[in-house]
């Protein structure tokens, strides 16, 4: 059950974690039971499915955009969404920008590092991070909380390599005096390796299957007309 697995995992978090219930691919009905039990923080990965549930659930949730996001998609999140978590490149930054200034709003977000440096995952290299904090750091309507990282699968000492690594990098620009850009927030780990990732630092983690089992990819059928308007 819902309620079941989120009491076990609240007992293996530390007090300063975030626990982001994934709810991407979940109906309303398993998204209230999760905020039954005082899940406030859901995360999502398609713009199009996270523009359906907003208006029918309650208000006090904060959203986190935790998918790769589109520069023709940046439009539809001002004013919706708490935090995002990808951003990875500077032209993403730039619509970011611009659109939050149309509306005199202020974004959140994360920088996401590709700390594997896979092909199939997105996300700045390491090489590139400094052009995009340069870029940020000039930002009046961006700001950068800290980082998120999707890590490789691989083996236990792999997962606590990368998690490890990627603390390094968040320490080292919390001494850097950027304007704009703070580290504040740690968002890696997930099902399988949220405990790790918590030991390494995490103070954000993002658990999808570990709530709600495994996913249902049939029950996104119904958005499929919302998507293609957006």
């Amino acid at each position: 059950m819902i309620s079941e697995a989120i009491l076990h995992i609240k007992k293996n978090l530390n007090p300063e974690v975030t626990l982001v219930a994934v709810s991407k691919t979940r109906d309303i009905d398993e998204i209230m039971e999760a905020y039954s039990c005082g899940i406030r923080d859901f995360g999502e990965n398609k713009v199009q499915e996270m523009m359906i549930k907003i208006p029918l659930l309650p208000k006090d949730i904060r959203w986190h955009l935790i998918g790769h996001l589109q520069r023709n998609k940046v439009k539809y999140i001002v004013g919706q969404v708490n935090l995002i978590h990808s951003l990875d490149s500077t032209a993403l930054a730039m619509e970011i920008e611009r659109q939050y200034a149309k509306a005199s709003l202020i974004a959140e977000a994360l920088i996401q590092i590709n700390i594997g440096r896979e092909d199939s995952k997105t996300g700045v290299l390491i090489e590139d991070l400094p052009d995009l904090l340069q870029y940020c750091s000039k930002c009046q309507y961006l700001k950068i909380r800290g980082l998120m990282a999707i890590i490789p699968k691989g083996s236990d000492e792999e997962s606590k390599k990368y998690f490890s690594d990627m603390k390094s990098i968040f320490d080292s620009l919390k001494i850097n005096d950027y304007k704009n850009i703070s580290m504040e927030q740690l968002s890696m780990g997930m099902s399988g390796d949220y405990l790790e990732a918590m030991k390494q630092g995490a103070n954000i983690v993002r658990i999808g299957e570990g709530i709600f089992g495994k996913r249902n990819y049939n029950s996104q059928e119904e958005n499929k007309n919302v998507g293609k308007s957006i």
